[in-house]
């Protein structure tokens, strides 16, 4: 007879070691806080090394600059956690960006940058961290988007490899079961994060609004919670999925996006019409 896991977060969470890449800002800052209020060792990776080591020092955690898109630099760097913690535990997949542009407004270096940035940053670190994780029967989070959903105007790149990283949690997840290993995906629609303010600031000067707060409102008006996600709710979710709580998840797609994906796109002008 086999035995389920346990799924006490609060006992099994402290002895964790969790990688975050992109985790300087944003999004992978709020994981870092998460976790490590949780008790977990944190190690928050990315290129730029003033906020990752503000983000380490505020969660007592660790600074790992690498290229998470190299696969010599994201084999270094997971060789150099297991030397200073003697394993790994979680892989939470952030880094991502780039790609805001049609096709025809893409030539082959964007693109490349694009996919760099958002597909392999997570395979290659993923195929790095694997070993490790097969050993601790360990968990990837991989942060899509609601573009891995549904494609917005002109952001070909991002929206296909947003796309791609939910077919390559399900590929990790059907391989790497049997071995233990967890791997779900997560997509946020809007969070109020540094990226998504500057996005905000740029919609707002092109469309006359008069504030960020106004373009936030703006760009939420028809989603049902009617308001961007603060990075902290997200992190609940990578939390959760970092956890022996969500034991029995695997390939899942968790969406948070305050109920986006549940309008009917054609009937919103009868709803704003009062009808």
């Amino acid at each position: 007879m086999t035995t389920a896991p346990a799924t006490n977060t609060a006992s099994e969470t402290p002895s964790q070691v969790v990688l975050i890449t992109g985790g300087g800002t944003g999004i992978g800052a709020a994981i870092a806080r998460a976790f490590a209020a949780a008790g977990a060792t944190v190690i928050v990776a990315g290129r730029r090394v003033e906020p990752l080591q503000a983000i380490a020092a505020e969660v007592d955690g660790t600074a790992l600059v690498l290229d998470a898109s190299d696969a010599a630099s994201a084999q270094e760097g997971v060789a150099e956690i297991v030397r200073r913690h003697g394993r790994l535990d979680v892989l939470v997949a952030n880094a991502g960006g780039h790609g805001f542009s049609s096709a025809l407004d893409t030539d082959d270096t964007a693109w490349d940058a694009a996919l760099r940035a958002n597909l392999n940053t997570a395979f290659i670190t993923a195929r790095a961290c694997l070993p490790e994780l097969i050993r601790n029967s360990g968990r990837i989070v991989v942060m899509s988007s609601l573009a891995g959903l549904f494609a917005g105007p002109s952001v070909v790149g991002y929206t296909t490899g947003k796309h791609a990283l939910i077919g390559l949690t399900r590929s990790l997840a059907r391989d790497y079961g049997p071995h233990g290993v967890r791997v779900n995906a997560i997509c946020p629609g809007w969070v109020r994060t540094p990226m998504a303010d500057a996005e905000m600031d740029e919609f707002a000067a092109q469309a006359g609004i008069a504030s960020r707060e106004d373009a936030y409102r703006t760009v939420t008006r028809n989603v049902p919670l009617g308001r961007p996600a603060e990075p902290e709710e997200i992190a609940s979710i990578a939390l959760f999925l970092g956890s022996s709580a969500s034991s029995y998840i695997t390939g899942a797609v968790l969406v948070a996006d305050g109920g986006s994906h549940v309008v009917d796109v054609p009937t919103i002008a009868f709803a704003d019409a009062g009808l």
